[in-house]
């Protein structure tokens, strides 16, 4: 009997959920019974690759690569990853795992993120570094069920709490209960909250989830999102991680932090003796993050609805810049002790896949030390205020145009694989088309609530 199987029969557990992170950072999966599971840890498992060839409305790709009705849309041979083992508090019997599409030989199946994510992080490691991440997120709450959203069409929905009211006491201690729940569960199923408080904006919650190093980091972000809602609809309430779900209130970010770390323990970041502790391996990880950002958006920004975020003065960049201290920017340099000094990604909002942004951010970081690349002038002041220039170059606008510049990329390309880009570029060129498809201007905003309010 395999470690994990026995643990589990220890632990009370008879039944297993097992979930494989779509393209869109979507958690697909099912229950399993104990037998299942057991034949599945020894020997993997079928799972159909359809998960990977359709979209967030599950309608199939029209021009597919890795899976299509080219292919059949066979099962694809699927490894459960122990080390993911979870216990849900609310279903005591109940064991959950993530899983990924991997081949026999152990050769990543090409359109997986997770796999994706998992060979970036393999070559930071190769070139002495382990990478320390952290998400934090913001997402609006409702007084409303799934259901009933639909049935008002997303018009006069009823929000959490009223009024612009961040870091208020008053709002989390009248509603402790649900804080509670979010800090215990979170907690519980190992992916602890470093903080949570309200934010500017009707209903609206900011979560910071604890620093963790690799893949965990990514693991714990979209199990974050996913619970949340999960969460609110337990209590009769509906979570949205949009970027912006409407014209008149704040965008939701994921800023993401990050810093590498040297082998014997020591910050690849901080070095004192230079100009705000940023160390040579510092100024050329940003630089590449900053030279390839254009490149690297969809990514980043995935959706349709990512680039109504991305607006000037609403606290989401528009151009691709760093700043010390300075929010107006895409990277924000964070000066601190050799603990602490970092950069904060804030780029990336609350509908990204933390999967492809976390692979994205480094593998964009790695290229600039590869190529000991020049970090340019840090913004000082409004970064919205600047005209475009080298060292502040417009991002582009829409889905559209940053799927093309994505797939025309050389050094997309080279960082990760043409089956990946094509892939990828495929499902973002889709997402842009079914928004022209249906575009008029008085609908625009209901098209993306329909699609993205309760599943990105």
């Amino acid at each position: 009997m395999h470690p994990i199987v026995e643990k589990l029969k220890k632990d009370g557990i008879n039944k297993i959920k097992v979930g494989i992170f779509d393209v869109d950072g979507v958690f697909r999966g099912k229950y399993i019974n104990m037998k299942k599971f057991s034949s599945a840890i020894e020997n993997g498992f079928g799972f159909c690759d359809v998960v990977f060839g359709w979209d967030v409305v599950d309608e199939l790709y029209d021009e597919p690569t890795v899976t299509g009705w080219h292919t059949g849309y066979p099962d694809a041979p699927a490894h459960i990853d122990i080390n993911s083992y979870r216990k849900i508090p609310f279903e005591p019997d109940t064991a959950l795992f993530i899983a990924d599409f991997q081949y026999p030989d152990n050769t990543p199946y090409p359109a997986c993120p997770r796999q994706l994510c998992k060979t970036v992080l393999t070559k930071a490691e190769e070139m002495g570094y382990s990478v320390k991440s952290a998400f934090e997120y913001e997402f609006f709450l409702f007084n409303e069920t799934p259901h009933t959203i639909r049935e008002k069409k997303y018009d006069n929905l009823i929000p959490f709490t009223p009024g612009m009211f961040g870091y208020s006491v008053l709002r989390n201690s009248v509603h402790s209960e649900l804080y509670h729940e979010f800090i215990d569960t979170c907690r519980e199923m190992d992916f602890e909250l470093e903080g949570i408080h309200t934010e500017t904006g009707p209903g609206v919650i900011e979560a910071c989830i604890s620093v963790n190093e690799g893949l965990a980091a990514a693991d714990k972000a979209a199990l974050f999102k996913t619970f949340a809602k999960i969460i609110a609809q337990r209590n009769e309430l509906t979570a949205t991680f949009m970027a912006k779900w409407s014209s008149n209130f704040p965008g939701q970010s994921g800023h993401l932090h990050q810093s590498l770390w040297n082998r014997n323990g020591s910050s690849a970041f901080y070095d004192e003796s230079k100009p705000d502790n940023m160390s040579t391996v510092f100024k050329q990880y940003l630089a590449g993050q900053i030279s390839l950002l254009p490149e690297v958006l969809p990514m980043i920004a995935p959706t349709v609805n990512s680039y109504s975020r991305m607006i000037k003065g609403f606290w989401a960049p528009t151009h691709a810049n760093w700043g010390v201290d300075n929010r107006t920017c895409a990277i924000r340099v964070v000066p601190g002790s050799e603990k602490s000094h970092r950069l904060e990604y804030r780029i990336a909002a609350a509908d990204g896949n933390p999967y492809l942004a976390l692979a994205a951010s480094i593998a964009c970081g790695l290229y600039g030390i590869e190529h000991q690349l020049k970090l340019n002038s840090p913004i000082e002041g409004n970064a919205y205020d600047l005209d475009t220039s080298d060292s502040n170059k417009a991002l582009p606008s829409t889905l559209e145009k940053a799927a093309t510049t994505f797939s025309n990329s050389r050094v997309m390309r080279e960082l990760f694989g043409d089956t990946w880009v094509d892939h990828f570029s495929i499902t973002r060129k889709w997402e842009a088309q079914c928004y022209e498809k249906q575009k008029k201007s008085d609908l625009d905003w209901h098209w993306m609530l329909d699609r993205y309010f309760e599943i990105i």
